[in-house]
C-alpha cells in the first residue's frame, strides 16, 4: 500500500506543471538586452582547420583603380583573420584562401562577403564591417525582376529618391548601408535591418511605392520603444494600404464586333473566272482584252493630269476682293449763335492776357493807399 500523504498537502495537477514549462520556454526564447554571443577564440578551435578553402570573384573594369590602390587595406584587414587575398589584375579577379593559422571556420566566409562588396561598388570603409559579428550582407539581383528597361530604370529611380532621400531614410529605419548599383542591390548592416531591406526592394520592383515601406517601418520602430507593446500583435497599428489601379485599359483602334450565330457557312468568294463570266470579259478575244485594258489605263492617266492640271490652276485664280465701303461725309452744316459768340468777344477784350479784372485792382489799390497811411 502506498504510504499516507502528509497532512495540508494536495497532489500537483499535470496541467499546471505543463503550463510553467511552456511560460519557460517562452523566456528562454527571448534575447535580453543588450546580451551579445561571446566572440569565436583560438581557445574554441586550437587545431585549427584540415582542409584549405578558397572564393575567388570577378570585378567590372572601372573597380580596378580603386581596388588597386585599397587592396594594401584589404590585406591588412585580412590578415588580422589569418586569411590571404590576391587580387589578379590580368583576369580580373579577386581570390581568398585560408592558411595553417586560421582558427575561425566562418572567416572564410566574411572574408568572401568582402571581396563580392568591394566587385559591387561599396566602398572599403563600409565593406570591411563585414568582418564583425554582428553584421552580415544581402546582395539583391534586381535586374531579371522587371521586363521592360524603361520601367525598371524609372523603379530603380525611386527607390533611390530625389536627391537619394528615399534610401537615406531607409538606412536611417533599418540600420544598414544601402548601395544600388546597376542590376544589383547590396545591402550591409544587422540581419533584422536585412530582412526589411530585401522586402523594401523587392516590392518596389513590383511596383508597390517605396514610402508605403518606410511609413510601416517608422511605426514598427516607435511601437518597439514600448516595453508593454513588444509582445503584442502590431498588425491594428500598421496602415493597410490597398492598391489602386486608376488607369482604363487602353481600347484598340479596330474593335472586332462579335457576328450573330448563323448555323449556315459564309458564302463561297467568287473566283477570277466568275467575275469573269458575270461581266462578258471572257468571252472577249485575247487582243480585244489587251485594247480594253490599255483604255482603261489612259482613261485613269487622263483623269490624272486632269486633277493635277486643276490643282496647278489654282494658284493663279485671283482672291475674292472685298467690296469697297464708300466713307460718309460728315456734315458740316451746323446752326451758329452770333448773339454768343459776340458776348464772347466783348468779354475778352475786358480781359487781358495774365492780368487781374478791373474791380482786383482798384480794391487791391486802395488797400495799398491805407496801409501807407498807418506806416506814416
Amino acid at each position: 500500500m502506498a504510504a499516507p500523504e502528509a497532512a495540508g498537502t494536495r497532489p500537483r495537477r499535470p496541467g499546471k506543471k505543463k503550463a510553467a514549462e511552456a511560460v519557460d520556454e517562452s523566456e528562454l526564447l527571448t534575447v535580453p538586452d543588450g546580451w551579445k554571443e561571446p566572440a569565436f577564440t583560438r581557445e574554441d578551435n586550437p587545431r585549427g582547420l584540415l582542409e584549405e578553402s578558397s572564393f575567388a570573384t570577378l570585378f567590372p573594369k572601372y573597380r580596378e583603380a580603386y581596388l588597386k590602390e585599397c587592396w594594401p587595406l584589404v590585406q591588412k584587414a585580412l590578415s588580422e583573420h589569418y586569411v590571404n587575398a590576391t587580387l589578379d589584375l590580368i583576369e580580373g579577379s579577386m581570390t581568398v584562401t585560408t592558411t595553417k593559422k586560421t582558427f575561425d571556420p566562418y572567416a572564410i566566409i566574411r572574408a568572401r562577403d568582402l571581396i563580392k562588396l568591394l566587385a559591387r561598388s561599396v566602398p572599403f570603409e563600409q565593406a570591411v564591417r563585414i568582418l564583425q559579428d554582428d553584421v552580415a550582407c544581402d546582395i539583391i539581383k534586381i535586374g531579371s525582376l522587371v521586363r521592360k528597361r524603361e520601367s525598371f530604370i524609372k523603379r530603380r529611380g525611386r527607390l533611390l529618391g530625389p536627391k537619394g532621400s528615399t534610401l537615406k531614410a531607409l538606412e536611417l529605419l533599418t540600420n544598414c548601408y544601402i548601395m544600388v548599383q546597376g542590376n544589383t542591390v547590396s545591402a550591409l548592416g544587422p540581419f533584422s535591418g536585412l530582412k526589411e531591406v530585401r522586402k523594401v526592394v523587392l516590392d518596389t520592383m513590383k511596383n508597390i511605392h517605396p514610402i508605403y515601406n518606410i511609413k510601416t517601418l517608422m511605426i514598427k520602430r516607435e511601437l518597439s520603444k514600448d516595453p508593454e507593446l513588444r509582445s503584442q500583435n502590431w498588425e491594428r497599428f500598421l496602415p493597410k494600404f490597398k492598391r489602386k489601379n486608376l488607369k482604363k485599359r487602353k481600347e484598340p483602334k479596330k474593335k472586332n464586333i462579335k457576328k450573330k450565330y448563323t448555323p449556315f457557312p459564309p458564302p463561297q468568294p467568287e473566283s477570277k473566272i466568275d467575275k469573269e463570266l458575270a461581266s462578258g470579259e471572257y468571252f472577249l478575244k485575247e487582243n480585244q482584252k489587251k485594247r480594253k485594258r490599255v483604255e482603261e489605263r489612259k482613261a485613269k492617266q487622263a483623269e490624272a493630269v486632269k486633277k493635277r492640271q486643276e490643282e496647278r490652276n489654282k494658284a493663279f485664280i485671283p482672291p475674292k476682293e472685298k467690296p469697297v465701303v464708300k466713307a460718309k461725309k460728315v456734315s458740316t452744316e451746323k446752326k451758329i449763335d452770333i448773339e454768343a459768340i459776340k458776348e464772347k468777344v466783348k468779354n475778352a477784350k475786358k480781359k487781358k492776357l495774365g492780368a487781374l479784372p478791373m474791380e482786383e485792382v482798384k480794391l487791391k489799390m486802395a488797400a495799398d493807399e491805407k496801409k501807407k497811411k498807418k506806416k506814416k
